[in-house]
């Protein structure tokens, strides 16, 4: 009998090993059919039904795995507060989870850090800096506590303390790659504050280095050359406004309707998710991961995929994407899309929701540019690791948006972030007549920030208005002569 489970499990791992996702979660199951008392593979099963984004089913055989008996439950519950966080957009369940992984270990780091994020969603930032202090007083090497605690200060002189304390752990000989640039974006950040811009300059310069090696020699690379292809692939794939007719999928009775809000990062896009929420009809819906994975699954490769795109298959794609909508935020009548990368996407949102209206956000070319370099992104989006390839990232952004134009202009709104800041009552006034949403003040939630903000702009968003970003480019105008060269004409240098 043991030896029968074994081979099944050896399958199972050879079926994953080969990238054969959902076979590998059939042979778990199968093995679990027989043999329901082993914890460690209901774990195994469960990360794989997470990676299938089948949640739910990862719930469940985690809970499978805890009933079991399995070795380190805290992890588990760990692993269950990640899902309820990131795809389900349940935070209450998410900190239960977190809080019974403490209850089983105190001392369990993961999940002080993963509760003090919930906090900064959430705006609780004492309770977030309480939290950073103790994971480090528990591990004082725990670099990302350590940023994140400089995340959240505010300081008036470059001899702070806290600029010391960051330099000191940048400089030690152990600390790793992907810490020394989680450290020294929050260095930049917290030396930009207190106006020393040349310094700040140099510790993103020197985070951006750390970034890219974390990669490894490896990694990934901006390819200039795959990116101009990508570009001209997407409007070769939507040359015209596709005549194949799909009934639009959001007029479905007790379905959420999608309000997509796209563009570059860093160009005002969670503000204007924030501006919307604060609707009494519509719901915050953060950075959705749900186009970009029919993009990598059902609809590669794509765009060349699109040419065999049918009515009924673009339809059948349109009711599970709102049916997933209704599942994360049930109840709700809108529910903002807000992921800046979907600009790419715009011919496909169209194609599935011919009636969406799409809220492209813009920014100061160069001030867009710079507070891209300025973010600690994931070292995938390799783009964002030198200024001039984020140029030539912009570049061919706006020529993909002259062609979205060009398709769907009456369908898309350019929601400009200074012209908000300039005269916010006629911009949001605009914003809400465009998604269909009366501008009716006594209904509105109030002038706050509705509910988690899941974005790196978490704390900017949640600020009052203010003008101090506008034209921060030219705080570091020595180092952006050759930016400004590339990006020419697209350069607006008004605000």
């Amino acid at each position: 009998m043991a030896a029968d489970a074994d081979a099944l499990l050896r399958d199972a791992v050879l079926l994953e090993r080969a990238g054969r996702l959902p076979e590998a979660i059939a042979a778990y199951e199968r093995l679990l059919a027989r043999w329901p008392e082993r914890p460690d593979t209901w774990y195994n099963l469960a990360l794989l039904q997470r990676k299938a984004r089948r949640y739910e089913s990862a719930l469940a055989s985690y809970q499978q795995a805890l009933n079991r008996g399995v070795s380190q439950p805290e992890e588990v519950h760990l692993n269950r507060g990640v899902i309820y966080a990131d795809y389900l957009r349940r935070d209450a369940a998410a900190a239960a989870e977190l809080a019974a992984a403490l209850e089983l270990n105190p001392r369990y780091v993961p999940a002080l850090l993963n509760l003090a994020n919930l906090d900064e969603d959430f705006g609780r930032r004492e309770e977030a800096r309480a939290r950073y202090e103790r994971v480090l007083e528990i591990d004082p090497g725990c670099h990302l506590a350590l940023a994140r605690l400089a995340g959240l200060a505010a300081i008036s002189s470059p001899e702070d303390p806290l600029i010391a304390r960051l330099r000191a752990a940048i400089e030690r000989a152990e600390t790793s790659p992907a810490d020394r640039a989680s450290l020294g974006f929050a260095l930049g950040r917290l030396l930009d504050s207190c106006g020393a811009y040349e310094p700040a300059f140099d510790a993103y310069q020197a985070a951006n280095r750390a970034s890219r090696a974390s990669a490894g020699p490896g990694g990934p690379r901006y390819d200039r050359q795959r990116q101009e292809r990508f570009v001209d692939a997407l409007i070769a794939a939507f040359p015209q406004v596709r005549n194949v007719v799909v009934t639009p999928p959001a007029l479905v009775p007790g379905l959420a309707r999608p309000i997509f809000i796209c563009g570059m990062f860093r160009s005002g896009s969670t503000l204007t998710e924030q501006l919307l929420a604060t609707h009494p009809r519509v719901v915050a819906g953060g950075e959705l991961d749900i186009l970009p994975a029919l993009v990598q699954t059902e609809l590669a490769p794509y765009p060349a995929a699109m040419a065999g795109a049918s009515a009924g298959s673009l339809g059948n794609m349109s009711r599970r994407y709102l049916q997933t909508l209704s599942a994360l935020y049930p109840g709700a009548e809108y529910v903002t899309d807000k992921r800046p990368d979907n600009f790419l996407n715009i011919g496909l949102i169209k194609a599935m929701f011919p009636d969406a209206r799409i809220v492209h956000t813009t920014r100061n070319a160069l001030d867009n540019c710079l507070s891209i370099y300025f973010l600690h992104l994931d070292q995938r989006m390799s783009y964002a690791l030198d200024l001039l390839d984020i140029g030539h990232y912009y570049r061919e952004y706006r020529r993909l948006m002259a062609h979205w134009h060009a398709l769907y202009g009456p369908d898309i709104l350019d929601f400009e972030y200074e012209a908000y800041l300039r005269d916010s009552g006629p911009a949001v006034e605009r914003l809400l007549e465009f998604c269909g949403l009366a501008a009716d003040d006594n209904g509105r939630k109030g002038s706050g920030t509705a509910g988690a903000v899941k974005t790196a702009s978490v704390w900017q968003v949640r600020e009052a208005p203010h003008q101090r970003s506008v034209g921060r480019w030219r705080n570091y105008a020595r180092h952006l002569s050759a930016l400004r060269a590339d990006l020419g004409e697209l350069i607006d240098e008004a605000p």
